[in-house]
This record gives C-alpha cells, sequence and structure tokens, in this order.
C-alpha cells in the first residue's frame, strides 16, 4: 500500500498503463495469430486482405511505446516475406 499521495497517484498510473499495454499487446497477438492461421491454411487472399490491418495495429503500438518500433518492423517484414512465398 502506498504511503503518500504521489505514491497513491503512481500506482493508480501503473495499474492504468499496465491494463491500455496489455490491451494492445492482446490485440496484436491475435491479429497476428489469425494472419499465421490464414497463412498456415493456404488462404493467401485472406492473408492479404490482413496485412494492412496488422501492419497498422503494429505501427500504432510501437508508436505509442507499447512495443519496440524494430518488434513491429521486424514482424512486418517476416508477414510480407512469407506472404510472398505463398504459392
Amino acid at each position: 500500500m502506498a504511503n503518500t499521495k504521489s505514491a497513491a497517484k503512481r500506482a493508480r498510473q501503473t495499474t492504468r498503463r499496465t491494463a491500455a499495454n496489455k490491451r494492445v499487446s492482446t490485440s496484436v497477438k491475435t491479429q497476428l495469430r489469425d494472419i499465421r492461421a490464414a497463412v498456415a491454411a493456404g488462404k493467401k487472399a485472406e492473408a492479404i486482405a490482413l496485412l494492412p490491418k496488422v501492419s497498422s495495429a503494429l505501427d500504432k503500438a510501437a508508436k505509442t511505446g507499447r512495443i519496440h518500433q524494430n518488434k513491429a518492423n521486424r514482424h512486418k517484414g517476416d508477414l510480407a516475406r512469407t506472404l510472398a512465398a505463398i504459392k
């Protein structure tokens, strides 16, 4: 339990930020899982349709500091290479 007003405020802020980070992280992971499932099932058209949405979600998460910019770029590059390899 916080002993000062400032410590109590920091605890409240941490709770809110943790929840926001978790929301964004969960959303991004779900979208990545969905596009990877489409790729694994051989649904190239569906995966191509999902790519801009996933890229946007990754960029927004990186822009707000929820995930690192390099991680977002790595995921986008991996997905693009995977889609290009699908016949």
